[in-house]
């Protein structure tokens, strides 16, 4: 089976087949969140620091950061920013960025393997992404789409996929390094999007041996409660063979989707993530141990009282 290990300086986080779900925090991102981009590009990063911690209390395993904000000193504000979330959490880190200056920049300041977001199938992304990949030793995510766009047909993007595979390979870094987006579209304006992510998850699986990944919130795009649909789709793509997902900690349904289903695959032994989080307190000021044992004797009979 493909297992992926992301770490920290002392965490480490392996996401793979027979592996519990991994949930990447979006939340460290400043598109469409006006408020903090004008903080990140202020060089105030209170609001990145809350929102790393409350990610990882509310169960992310690693955490997407992106400093993508239009006229700024992209590469300065992400490293930044990593050094600043690897001092207060030993979560592993996603570095996101479409600039490849920032991608690098983000490398160099962090200490572990970390999780690269992301390559394309384009000719002259693979040959600037991909050399770094090998040069920092980090994993990489794939983006099934190139030249062409992103297509409807799931042949198309399966074949982009592979070819992503493959030329990692080339370079020397392994098909476990690469964890493949298949692209969630919007089930509002491709009525069959969640069926045809379904289905190739399962061929690049089965196939080519890779784990998956996707921002989960792209199929709920346009929808009313799209809470709903986000978790009712995590919960079908973990059972297709998602491995893991970018998407929002912070909705308590969504994490719950997430934990029944790594229950209902085998994936939690003993059921201990999923007892440790929704077991019932007993009522306050109440012995719980006391009212058992009050039951049993009465059962048995107390002593003293004829039965």
């Amino acid at each position: 089976m493909t297992d992926t290990v992301i770490t920290s300086h002392n965490k480490s986080v392996t996401i793979g087949f027979d592996q519990p779900f991994v949930v990447i925090g979006e939340r460290i991102n400043p598109t469409g969140r006006t408020l903090l981009a004008e903080q990140m590009k202020a060089g105030n990063y209170s609001r990145v620091r809350a929102d790393a911690l409350a990610q990882v209390a509310a169960g992310a395993h690693i955490l997407d950061v992106n400093a993508g904000i239009p006229l700024t000193d992209e590469p300065r504000i992400l490293a930044e920013c990593i050094k600043l979330l690897q001092s207060i959490t030993d979560a592993p880190l996603c570095i996101d960025s479409s600039n490849v200056e920032a991608l690098e920049a983000g490398l160099a300041a962090y200490q572990g393997k970390a999780l690269l977001n992301s390559v394309t199938g384009e000719d002259e992304r693979l040959e600037r992404v991909l050399p770094l990949v090998r040069k920092y030793g980090c994993a990489v995510i794939a983006i099934s789409n190139d030249e062409t766009g992103i297509s409807e047909d799931i042949n198309v993007r399966f074949n982009v996929a592979r070819k992503i595979v493959e030329r990692a390979m080339d370079h020397g870094i392994p098909a476990s390094d690469v964890i493949v987006d298949p692209l969630v579209m919007p089930i509002g304006a491709i009525n069959s999007a969640g069926r045809q992510v379904m289905q190739l998850v399962r061929r690049l699986r089965e196939e080519l041996g890779v784990n998956t990944s996707c921002g989960a919130s792209n199929l709920s795009f346009g929808l009313p409660n799209r809470n709903g649909l986000n978790a009712a789709f995590i919960s079908m793509a973990i059972a297709s063979g998602m491995t893991s997902a970018i998407t929002n900690p912070l909705h308590p349904e969504l994490m719950r989707a997430v934990r029944g289903a790594n229950a209902i695959m085998g994936h939690d032994p003993q059921c201990a993530a999923w007892i440790g989080n929704y077991r019932e307190s007993p009522p306050e000021g109440s012995d719980a141990r006391g009212r058992r044992s009050t039951r049993r004797q009465r059962s048995q009979g107390e002593p003293g009282r004829s039965t």
